[in-house]
């Protein structure tokens, strides 16, 4: 149970931190590869590139889960009573909708780079590796959206009072 409550909290910080801290590791020792030892190393970028796609990724369930998308507060903090979570179950609703759609079409991109064998250049790393991302970070946020979702509706029916941490 730990465990799950762990991951629930920190997954994406831990995913983001943990690429974060690659890239600059591998950039790092690419810069000194190429102005102490005179030679630059051919698969830095490409792995950096990859870290910086994937986190790009990760960050979509992050940002849902900590609420730092784009919107327009001014208007929805003008809305009386439990309009506020209507309003917001309703976005939730939407980008529910929109991260499920995309889910089955991200997993065609990845059995049709599982079945064309293609490799990354540098790394020779297989790409489907790389695009199954898609796929994870779109369920990724499908449950952080579904937690979103049943927060708002047990605060427009009562069971919670609000005051605890969304």
């Amino acid at each position: 149970m730990k465990v799950l409550r762990w991951l629930d909290q920190y997954l994406e910080e831990a995913l983001l931190l943990i690429m974060l801290c690659a890239m600059t590791l591998v950039m790092g020792v690419q810069v000194a590869a190429r102005y102490v030892l005179g030679s630059s190393l051919s698969w830095s970028e490409e792995i950096t590139r990859f870290l910086f796609i994937v986190s790009g990724f990760i960050s979509a369930s992050f940002c849902i889960k900590k609420g730092a998308s784009v919107k327009i507060d001014q208007l929805v903090g003008m809305l009386p009573g439990k309009g506020v979570h209507i309003f917001r179950l309703i976005s939730y609703s939407v980008q529910l909708v929109f991260f499920a759609y995309l889910i089955p079409f991200a997993w065609k991109y990845v059995a049709a780079g599982m079945e064309s064998g293609q490799r990354s250049p540098a790394c020779g790393i297989p790409m489907y590796i790389i695009q199954s991302f898609t796929v994870i970070s779109f369920v990724l946020c499908v449950i952080r959206l579904i937690q979103k979702w049943l927060y708002r509706l047990q605060l427009i029916l009562g069971v919670r009072d609000g005051k605890e941490e969304e």
